[in-house]
């Protein structure tokens, strides 16, 4: 398992990568033209930043139900 901080800078960076996707996907839905395999690429990309940003949350903090 990674160290605690390794994880969060991580989390850090991919929440970033993720942001700057979302701004990406909206200026090519904005554009005149639209590109959709390279739109459907973006969102796809997104979606796996997305997992990925999830299993090191839930290595970060653990849902512990008491």
């Amino acid at each position: 398992m990674e160290d605690k901080e390794t994880l969060t800078t991580r989390l850090q960076e991919l929440r970033q990568e993720h942001r700057d996707l979302d701004a990406a996907i909206d200026a090519l839905q904005t554009s005149v033209r639209v590109d959709q395999l390279q739109l459907q690429r973006l969102k796809k990309k997104k979606l796996k930043l997305r997992d990925e940003i999830s299993r090191i949350q839930d290595q970060l903090y653990p849902d512990i139900i008491a």
